[in-house]
């Protein structure tokens, strides 16, 4: 019954009543979490800047299904917006990974210098793809979290590891450097854990909190694997429909909301790791041995995800910025 009336729901895409047209928005964000409430925040300021005039109605958790299906949703009209991952937004636009280069970058001072400058190509690149961006978001750096104490990447080749399903290209580079991969939508994760059929993943630890996976897989290694962004687009049919006089001030509110739980989202990524070592999870310590481990087995891979996986142009441009952040920072202009 609850899909027959999800599938009603969005036989109108933007339409309700003579008074207010609502926009659909799916996420895989937990309900409750920053992220819905950064979808929640927009509404009520669309609300209040359109007179009533636009809504949205949300659909957080992966109500809708996974990234890629509410994408495609997207595309066919059913939804008009998308609030995605990083791992979704490369999907949309493969040149969004260039955010997420694994051992790349150290920290969000960063992350921030490089995103801010390569945001406005990559929104052009996702305009071409038929989509507008509202805002970008945090989503936290990645970790791998296990079932069993894992320091060392060989050590991490002897578990089956969670791969985000239809990314046949990533899937390839894992196992091209020994990984066990098992492709699956992110709404598989917790019942594949359950049921064994995979031992490890890698998330940032307040998703890994929030949908509870940490307690199938209590070890995580003290490692920032990679930062994970987020955004939510919208697409451009939809876009078009809004009064253009208005559409500045939309795009303004969106940015403003997702800009007012920045700080918020870091702080509780940095918290949730706290909050489950309360409730049983061992955080591996690695030494500078392994540690420089994990670095050489990253960086082993730019060769591949320069121009297979990340458009060279904007792997280069990564580099180059994180080179020049961490050379003002030493002359002390950063």
């Amino acid at each position: 019954m609850k899909r027959l009336l999800l599938g009603a729901l969005l036989v109108w895409p933007l339409a309700a009543s003579a008074q207010t047209i609502v926009i659909n928005v799916g996420t895989v964000a937990p309900e409750g979490s920053p992220w819905h409430q950064i979808l929640q925040r927009t509404r009520e300021d669309w609300m209040k800047i359109s007179g009533g005039k636009y809504t949205m109605r949300i659909y957080p958790g992966g109500t809708l299904g996974d990234e890629e299906s509410m994408i495609l949703k997207a595309r066919l009209g059913q939804l008009q917006a998308v609030g995605l991952s990083g791992v979704g937004l490369a999907r949309l636009e493969p040149g969004v990974a260039c955010l997420q280069i694994p051992m790349l970058i150290e920290s969000y001072e960063e992350f921030d210098y490089i995103r801010d400058r390569v945001a406005p190509k990559l929104e052009a690149l996702i305009e071409k793809r038929g989509f507008i961006t509202l805002h970008w978001s945090d989503v936290g750096w990645v970790h791998f979290f296990t079932k069993t104490p894992v320091r060392t990447p060989n050590e991490l080749r002897k578990l089956k590891l969670f791969t985000s399903a239809g990314d046949p290209e990533g899937e390839k580079l894992y196992r091209e450097f020994g990984m066990q991969v098992v492709p699956l939508a992110i709404t598989d994760l917790l019942p594949s854990l359950q049921t064994n059929l995979i031992q490890a993943f890698d998330v940032p630890p307040l998703f890994a909190l929030l949908d509870q996976s940490f307690g199938a897989a209590k070890n995580m290694i003290d490692l920032k694997w990679a930062p994970l962004s987020g955004a939510t687009v919208l697409s451009r049919k939809a876009w078009e429909r809004i009064p253009e006089n208005q559409r500045a001030e939309f795009l303004r509110a969106a940015r403003v909301a997702s800009e007012k739980a920045r700080a918020e989202i870091r702080k509780l990524g940095d918290d949730a790791i706290g909050e489950m070592q309360k409730r049983g999870l061992n955080v591996v310590k690695l030494d500078a041995a392994a540690r420089a481990e994990w670095h050489r087995e990253a960086e082993s891979a730019y060769p591949k995800l320069r121009g297979r996986v990340i458009p060279e142009d904007l792997f280069d441009e990564v580099v180059r910025l994180r080179n020049e952040y961490r050379a003002k920072k030493k002359a002390g202009g950063a």
